[in-house]
């Protein structure tokens, strides 16, 4: 079976050999998925259009055009399979029988709402499957799907952190438009998963465009996150959410007008916290000149 994911190294996208890094950054797209396996499909209580809701839609469009010779994943699989951004043990036991009460004994909010491992919501759309899934199933996709992206993503991170001395992860969603919200959402876990210069250069990016920005709040970031960043290691990660209506169309069904302005402002800040990662500041924790 095909891995669920893509990856792109070096300047031409479609790279079939894996070489050093180019980039000590890493770009990691898991919720753009518009892939929908026949078993999901046949388990389906609502139709299939109600599941776009869940995607980060096309924002891996914005990624593939804005990257230059950044290692790159984007997940193929929809996220209505499974999600790249909970941890395993976020189970919910209406959708999975083989969840663990004892696992998660308290559930994070995110499983609370229909959104864990495997999501069992859409929105106002309600719930989406007609049947649970038995343990083996979620298993499967698991082994398949979930751990080989996250493996793969934490072997390039180590690989630009051994290179380069420092590695930065940015971990880009899209969100749906919302009045008075920013329209980009940095998300470093309240200063747990990247030093503060990463983001600095990131506001500063999405200023000089005229683009207003929000820390944390409403979105802080996630598992993928909280599971690769380790700043005092010299790994840092941070989570980029991107106002849908700056490069979807009216409908927010397809890419729009706005994608190249969107585009152009996404590759200023890959170069930026490029930038701000070979600038190798001096007595920051962990950080350590790698030997060429």
């Amino acid at each position: 079976m095909d891995a669920s994911f893509e990856r792109i190294d070096g300047l031409e996208a479609g790279d079939a050999a894996h070489g050093p890094p180019l980039s000590p950054v890493v770009l990691s797209v898991p919720h753009a998925g518009r892939e929908y396996p026949p078993t999901l499909r046949a388990a389906l209580r609502l139709p299939p259009s109600a599941l776009v809701i869940l995607e980060d839609r096309y924002v891996d469009h914005l990624a593939m055009a804005a990257r230059t010779v950044e290692t790159m994943f984007v997940q193929r699989r929809a996220r209505a399979w499974i999600d790249l951004n909970r941890s395993e043990t976020e189970r919910d036991p209406r959708v999975d029988e083989g969840a663990s009460t004892q696992a998660m004994p308290v559930q994070s909010a995110k499983l609370r709402s229909g959104l864990g491992l495997v999501p069992r919501r859409a929105g106002a759309a309600g719930d989406l499957w007609r049947r649970r899934f038995s343990a083996p199933e979620i298993a499967e996709r698991i082994t398949r799907d979930y751990r080989p992206y996250h493996a793969a993503v934490g072997a390039a991170l180590a690989a630009a952190r051994a290179r380069f001395g420092i590695a930065v992860l940015i971990d880009l969603h899209s969100m749906p438009p919302a009045a008075h919200q920013a329209s980009i959402v940095l998300g470093d876990r309240f200063g747990q998963t990247s030093v503060s210069r990463f983001i600095g250069r990131l506001e500063s990016e999405a200023a000089a465009m005229g683009i207003r920005t929000a820390l944390n709040t409403p979105y802080a970031g996630g598992h993928i996150l909280e599971r690769h960043a380790a700043p005092l290691a010299g790994i840092h990660a941070v989570q980029i959410e991107v106002d849908r209506s700056l490069y979807l169309d009216a409908r927010l069904d397809t890419v729009g007008a706005g994608a190249p302005r969107t585009i152009a402002l996404l590759r200023r800040m890959l170069a930026a916290v490029t930038e701000e990662a070979l600038s190798r500041p001096s007595g920051e924790p962990g950080f350590s000149l790698a030997a060429e």
